[in-house]
This record gives structure tokens, sequence and C-alpha cells, in this order.
């Protein structure tokens, strides 16, 4: 198994695993961080819908706790025909703990569907830099 195919295995699971009774749209999602390693996310909704949780942000969440601070690579997973691709505050997420090289891979539970670069999903970013 490649871990391209373990990373997708996990959003998977995580996909299966997420709350998210309002919506019905389940959201899976695996970074590699620049250790090798891997942590998952999924999304978890809330009654009062913007107190819920993107899946990219409890993999986010689960990478600070575990020691690690960069994203090499993000699967993010969802059904549907159209792509699903990070919400706008899990794009800025994302960019706190990447560089413009960061892979970002939109799935769906065949596979990949299209890859970018965070530069490319998120042109003229504001990050950490900014504030220096």
């Amino acid at each position: 198994m490649t871990e391209l195919d373990k990373m997708l295995e996990m959003a998977r699971k995580a996909m299966e695993q997420a709350y998210a009774p309002y919506s019905r749209f389940k959201v899976g999602a695996v970074i590699r961080s620049d250790s090798g390693r891997l942590y998952a996310g999924c999304n978890v909704e809330n009654a009062s819908y913007p107190v819920g949780s993107c899946a990219e942000q409890g993999a986010i969440s689960a990478m600070i706790l575990g020691g690690d601070t960069k994203i090499a690579d993000i699967v993010v997973m969802g059904d549907g025909e159209n792509l699903v691709s990070p919400c706008g505050a899990c794009r800025q997420r994302i960019r706190e703990f990447s560089t413009p090289e960061t892979r970002v891979l939109i799935c769906d539970r065949n596979g990949v569907r299209k890859t970018m670069t965070l530069a490319e999903l998120l042109p003229v970013s504001f990050g950490p830099e900014n504030l220096s």
C-alpha cells in the first residue's frame, strides 16, 4: 500500500466517523506532516451551526497535538458531483502550517480528483510573515 493509498483509506474512515446530522455532508481530511506522520480529522456539526468544526481543522489539531507543525500534504475528501475543496476558513488554517508548495489533494471516495499547491488554492495569501 502506498502512502497515498493509506491517506485515502484514513480519509474514508474519518469521513465515515463524521458527525453531520444536520447537513448530512460528511468530510474527512488527512495531513502528512513534514515528519511523515499522518493525522486524520472529520467534520463535527453542532445544532448551533457556527460552532461546528471542519475536518481540516480536526486534522490540524491532531497534528499539533502530535507535536508536528508543518503540513507537507493534505487530503480533503467528500462526496458529491462538485469538488469538495477546503472552505475559506480552512484555507487560512492550512496556510498557517504550510508552504506555498504544500500539496492539497481534493478527493472523493474513489480517489484523487484534483491536486494543487496551496499557492494555487490560495493565491496572494496572508500569513505569519505579514505580521513581522
